[in-house]
């Protein structure tokens, strides 16, 4: 078997490996996503590009506008740009509807934004949670633009370290050494942490979980 990657030419066993990145999600059949929409869920699907975050803030924002029941969005993102996670963090902080985040399978990278800023925050019991530092959208340009677009990125990125402590109630220094080493929890692990508020048990609904 190979496993060099064209754009990736190291081994799997070389620390400077890296997969190759995530093929974007498949689109939902028009006819479901009109059926979850009336439910009030949103999906974010794939790597959470700034096409992605732009569907789904307008979908968040127009629920919102449509009543003040919860709305559900649903994470399945272990990747994305930390500008686009933003977009989305944006529209859930002017929303007046509360907004239940539920991560169905795996959540990590820039992803982890949108999870930490919903108003409540559950997983399913074999979902997986990612701490790992986003990286930097590729620049280009003059040094003065690239120096700039890094300084934007370190301000992200330093903006969703304080949301993460305030949500799980953890010191800074432990969310940044956990985002550096990648740090993976499972379920319960991630509760323990703060990191959701809960896991949705059998034949539960999201909205229905409650904690302890």
């Amino acid at each position: 078997m190979r496993l060099v990657h064209e754009r990736f030419p190291y081994r799997p066993s070389d620390p400077r490996w890296e997969p190759p990145p995530p093929a974007p999600a498949e689109p939902m059949p028009p006819w479901l996503e009109e059926r979850l929409f009336d439910r009030r869920i949103v999906m974010v699907r794939g790597p959470l590009t700034g096409s992605v975050a732009s569907q789904a803030a307008a979908s968040l924002l127009t629920l919102d506008a449509m009543g003040t029941e919860p709305v559900e969005l649903h994470l399945t993102a272990t990747d994305g740009e930390l500008a686009a996670a933003f977009a989305v963090v944006d529209a859930i902080d002017t929303m007046h509807a509360p907004l239940h985040a539920v991560v169905p399978a795996q959540v990590g990278g820039a992803a982890i934004a949108v999870l930490a800023a919903a108003g409540r925050r559950l997983a399913y019991p074999h979902a997986r949670i990612r701490l790992a530092e986003p990286k930097a959208a590729s620049a280009a340009g003059t040094a003065d633009e690239i120096a700039a677009a890094a300084g934007e990125h370190l301000r992200e990125l330093d903006e969703l370290v304080v949301r993460l402590a305030e949500v799980t109630g953890q010191p800074r220094s432990r969310i940044e050494n956990d985002m550096s080493a990648n740090r993976l929890f499972n379920a319960e692990q991630a509760k323990a942490y703060g990191l959701i508020d809960d896991i949705v048990g059998p034949r539960q609904r999201p909205e229905q979980s409650q904690d302890g």
